[in-house]
């Protein structure tokens, strides 16, 4: 704000947690443009966003939980993993438990423990958990790949390898050491990926809008069920989402006329 900038692009926060500020750039009349602010795709005027860009989160969700309920052959124990701190994180892991019960499967737990405090929560968490269940946890739900950085040691540890069960699948994000995890089958089969790169370009593209006085493109973009299956196209050797489709050329013509 001290900047006095034309737009601002916000990465990540929280919309209802950053309200007071946000409210201060809606009142100087600075167009904010943001990446997973909160469940709303596209403007949010409540809390004083031109736009909002991330996929469809609650179709992500849908489909890691389909994708787990069709992998345990229609009998699955779930343990979901979410972080309070963020309501979309809520809403994600909401419409997971929902989906797999739904569907006549089992949710076994419903884990909140924060994102930031996954690498020391999570090695003694996973064995607890073990310990709690057994074979009952089938496959695991989170809303991020993170959560998955720490659960291999413990796993290992109590005798499973990394294609035994629990079978780990994300809701979102597909970061690098996902894809890793994915392509050499060790604990984790799946993460549904978003279009980094792509939303970053899209970011740009909805300040230039607002700039121009153009209201937002209304454009979603895809999500990817990325699996060893498929984890070697559209970005998988770089290990990310990334659709080679030319987008990146069809938003420099935009840019161009614009």
């Amino acid at each position: 704000m001290a900047l006095k900038p034309d737009g601002i692009i916000i990465n990540g926060f929280d919309a209802v947690e950053q309200a007071p500020a946000l409210e201060q750039a809606k009142a100087a009349g600075i167009p904010l443009v943001a990446w997973h602010a909160g469940p709303v795709i596209g403007p949010d005027e409540k809390n004083g966003l031109v736009a909002n860009i991330s996929t469809d989160a609650m179709e992500v969700s849908k489909a890691a939980a389909n994708w787990a309920y069709v992998d345990a052959q229609g009998k699955p124990g779930v343990v979901i993993f979410t972080d309070s701190t963020y309501a979309i994180a809520i809403a994600k892991a909401d419409k997971m438990k929902a989906e797999i019960e739904a569907l006549g499967g089992t949710v076994l737990e419903y884990v909140d423990t924060p994102i930031s405090e996954t690498s020391q929560r999570m090695p003694q968490l996973t064995t607890s958990l073990l310990q709690k269940y057994g074979d009952r946890w089938t496959h695991s739900l989170a809303i991020n790949d993170l959560y998955f950085d720490f659960m291999g040691p413990s796993l290992a540890a109590a005798g499973k390898s990394g294609t035994d069960a629990p079978i780990n699948v994300a809701a979102g994000d597909g970061s690098e050491s996902a894809y890793q995890r994915i392509r050499a089958g060790q604990f984790q089969k799946v993460t549904v990926a978003e279009p980094l790169n792509l939303q970053g370009w899209q970011l740009v593209d909805e300040l230039n809008r607002s700039l121009a006085g153009e209201k937002w493109s209304g454009y979603l973009s895809p999500l990817h069920v990325v699996t060893a299956d498929n984890v070697e196209f559209d970005g998988g050797p770089k290990n990310s989402f990334d659709p080679d489709n030319g987008y990146r050329d069809e938003y420099k013509k935009i840019w161009g006329k614009m």
